[in-house]
C-alpha cells in the first residue's frame, strides 16, 4: 500500500506494521485525506499486535490532516487489542505539541522521539 505525489509519500511495510509518511501534507480538507484515512484504516483492519506509525520525514501536516490523525488513534483505541507507536522527530516543530495530543486521545500510545 503507498500513495506518492511530488510533495509527499505515505507507504505501509506489513513485515513490521509501520506506516512511514514523509514530505508535506497541505491537503484542503478531510476529502482530500481520504484515500490516506482509507490506507490507514486497511492497517487497522489487519487488526496487527502492534502498529507504528512513523512521521519523522513527516516536515509539515496542516489541521485536517491532524485531524484525521485524531481520527486514527481513536479508531485503534477502540480496538483495545493494538499496540500503538508513534515516532516523530524533536527538530520538526510542529510534532512535539501535536503528538503529545495524539496521547491525550490514546493514553497507552508509546510517543518515541528522533
Amino acid at each position: 500500500m503507498e500513495i506518492k505525489t511530488d510533495d509527499y509519500r505515505i507507504w505501509y511495510e506489513p513485515d513490521t506494521n509501520t506506516v512511514y509518511c514523509q514530505g508535506s501534507l497541505r491537503l484542503s480538507g478531510m476529502a482530500e485525506y481520504a484515500p490516506i484515512a482509507e490506507l490507514l484504516e486497511e492497517v487497522v483492519d489487519r487488526e496487527p499486535s502492534q502498529i507504528v506509525l512513523d512521521l519523522q520525514g513527516l516536515e509539515f501536516l496542516n489541521s485536517s490532516g491532524i485531524s484525521m490523525l485524531s481520527k486514527f488513534v481513536i479508531k485503534v483505541r477502540h480496538k483495545k487489542t493494538i499496540n500503538t507507536i508513534v515516532r516523530g522527530s524533536k527538530s520538526i516543530p510542529w510534532q512535539g505539541k501535536s503528538l503529545k495530543n495524539l496521547q491525550r486521545l490514546m493514553p497507552s500510545l508509546t510517543l518515541e522521539w528522533e
